[in-house]
């Protein structure tokens, strides 16, 4: 989802030496074949998307996937990108990087200031040593890595899954099958209390688009010579009751919602403190339920393909 967002900023700015690589042509958990990828394209500029991401079922049933994985992503294309000489390089997080009881909204001081949420700290932990890779290599070698710490993603192409999905699709889905089964509820994980800050993927993209180009001075004004990340996000939240509302709205679903309690809620509140890149021009264009109609739009398109094959 992330990664096919950029492509479609970068070629909309007029970019048009895109070097691409799909998870079938290049492991990027495999030091070699990265190293030898990077030495065969020479790139420029890099964006790391590159990641294995899941909701929370995903993260409570495969933590040892969630750190191993993004750990080795990360260190295998970080570390090639300074050996062949990398000019600028974007590394993408998650605001499950700050403490389950972080101060509202988010800051990036406050990276590292406490506990983690349990639910997701395998996850969390590998993207903060992404941030400390990118950190270290602007220290020791002067380079210019940067990372981004994105709220909760959704949008085109973003997975589905029953189970293994984030909390948009997940709803989304669930939405859709009772609507279309006529179903006289749906039940939504947790309480409905609990607060998140939803983003859509293409204002992200347009945030990675915005950093590529945005000089090094004003980023190292901006966040201090050798800090590396930045939040980016809409500043507004929503609780997951009121987006279990919009998504009745959305899907034209005409029963009752219910909430199961024997499921956790995760953190109580995630909102990013987005000031530093809206400080530096940058604000989110896509208001929340614009952006659901149009997932749901490629959904329901998705799911006419698959019973037409």
């Amino acid at each position: 989802m992330v990664g096919a967002a950029v492509v479609r900023a970068l070629q909309g700015a007029g970019y048009q030496h895109l070097v691409l690589a799909s998870k079938k042509e290049l492991d990027c958990t495999n030091a070699g074949e990265v190293n030898k990828f990077m030495a065969q394209q020479q790139p420029d500029t890099i964006v790391v998307a590159a990641a294995r991401v899941g909701g929370i079922h995903a993260n409570n049933a495969f933590p040892a996937d969630f750190i191993y994985d993004n750990l080795m992503i990360q260190a295998n294309i970080i570390h090639a990108a300074w050996k062949h000489g990398v000019s600028r390089l974007v590394f993408l997080g998650s605001s499950c990087i700050y403490p389950r009881m972080a101060e509202q909204p988010m800051g990036e001081d406050q990276l590292l200031a406490g506990p983690l949420e349990p639910t997701n700290e395998p996850y969390a932990i590998a993207k903060i040593a992404g941030i400390k890779l990118c950190e270290s290599y602007n220290r020791q070698h002067g380079c210019d890595f940067r990372s981004l710490m994105p709220t909760n993603l959704y949008g085109t192409g973003d997975n589905f899954h029953p189970q293994n999905s984030h909390v948009i699709p997940a709803l989304m889905r669930r939405f859709h099958e009772a609507a279309r089964n006529k179903d006289p509820e749906v039940a939504v994980w947790g309480s409905g209390r609990p607060r998140r800050e939803f983003l859509h993927v293409d204002d992200l993209a347009a945030a990675v688009l915005f950093l590529i180009e945005l000089e090094r001075e004003a980023w190292q004004t901006s966040t201090g010579a050798q800090q590396s990340h930045m939040n980016v996000g809409t500043g507004t939240d929503v609780s997951i009751a009121e987006l279990a509302e919009l998504m009745k709205k959305v899907t034209n679903f005409a029963g009752r919602i219910v909430f199961d309690s024997s499921m956790p809620d995760g953190t109580p509140r995630k909102l990013l403190d987005t000031s530093l890149i809206n400080g530096l021009g940058w604000s989110p264009r896509i208001d929340l339920e614009t952006g659901l109609k149009e997932t749901y739009d490629w959904f329901v398109g998705e799911q006419g393909k698959l019973r037409s094959q």
